[in-house]
């Protein structure tokens, strides 16, 4: 037991220096693509009709006349502080406005990995057991489709069926203009918040209005996630022991959902969490046809004016997520797989 304890501490202890060694390389490239971009972070503070002593002395209040590693250790004490600055666009501290914004982006990333893995891993283990037969083909066609289809079109066309014409769906944003205000904003989840207060008109409206870009964005991760599905069971249909199990008696059930997928399991935590992980920084095209207040256009809007101290955030911001869905794929790990424990 002691042994045991000993080699957890140590696994425990090599992970978390792989994760601050993760995390420093994060910021010293965060820091590097700030001082390299093109875009002039002062002029974009002061305009371009500010006065030359206007521009030097914000130029000396951003510190961008100290030694190049001096201002990389006022950007660490800044991150390590969470002292990120105002943002140019909004006016103000870019903690706030990451507050407000994240979250619905969450909320979309989230509904949207449901759709996507609870329909892909399904979808990928049929087309695998039915190599090359119909439904293997009529998968293969759903997954070709997600992947060649641009999803801004996708957005605009879903929007003319299922909004403008049919009216099944709300339209854009979060939620109806007229409950715009009604609900105190204790988590900035819409959904949420709205539970909690006890709005259910509310909670229907932006239920109604995140399912239609929710749906879209897990279209296009079910394709991505069927693919490898596919990919993972074929790999594990032509292994000797599914061979063994079907001599044994073993309906196609048993064979396929308990011993063939349960042996992808841990491959496919790997994938989802990259696909969501992609959701939550590469959703800028349906946040911007649905006008959806969420991280990817905040970020793409303050990198079309050169507001750098809220794209260097941004840039954090993502680094860290893709850092903490890595570790905790490595928790799963260990739960979907003994023999890494």
């Amino acid at each position: 037991m002691i042994t045991r304890h000993r080699r957890f501490g140590q696994i425990a202890g090599r992970q978390a220096l792989s994760v601050l060694a993760t995390l420093f390389g994060l910021l010293v490239l965060t820091f590097v693509i700030g001082r390299i971009m093109p875009t002039d972070p002062v002029r974009a503070i002061v305009g371009e009709d500010a006065t030359r002593e206007v521009y030097e002395h914000v130029f000396r209040q951003l510190g961008l006349d100290r030694p190049m590693w001096q201002q990389f250790l006022f950007y660490m004490r800044d991150v390590v502080t969470f002292d990120f600055g105002n943002s140019v666009r909004t006016g103000q501290p870019i903690t706030s406005d990451l507050a407000r914004v994240l979250p619905a982006t969450f909320e979309l990333a989230t509904f949207a990995i449901i759709i996507g893995a609870g329909l892909g891993a399904p979808l990928g283990v049929i087309a695998a057991v039915n190599k090359d037969r119909w439904v293997d083909h009529i998968v293969r066609v759903f997954s070709l489709l997600g992947h060649s289809m641009p999803i801004f079109w996708t957005g605009m066309i879903a929007l003319l069926i299922f909004y403008a014409a049919l009216g099944w769906v709300g339209g854009s944003g979060r939620m109806s203009q007229f409950y715009i205000g009604m609900v105190p904003e204790r988590t900035n989840f819409l959904l949420i918040d709205a539970a909690l207060a006890g709005q259910w008109d509310v909670f229907r409206s932006a239920l109604n209005h995140i399912i239609l870009p929710a749906s879209l964005l897990g279209y296009s991760s079910a394709a991505y996630i069927t693919r490898m599905t596919r990919s993972f069971m074929l790999d594990q249909l032509n292994q000797e022991y599914i061979t063994t199990a079907r001599v044994k008696g073993l309906s196609r059930r048993q064979t396929h959902w308990r011993h063939a997928f349960g042996n992808i399991r841990v491959q496919l935590v790997t994938i989802i969490a990259l696909a969501y992980g992609s959701l939550l920084e590469g959703a800028v095209l349906i946040e911007t046809v649905f006008a959806w207040p969420g991280f990817g256009q905040y970020l793409t809007s303050n990198l079309l004016i050169g507001d750098m101290n809220a794209v260097m955030t941004c840039v954090l911001v993502v680094g860290v997520i893709f850092i903490a869905l890595n570790l905790l794929s490595d928790i799963l790990y260990r739960v979907f797989d003994p023999r890494t424990r």
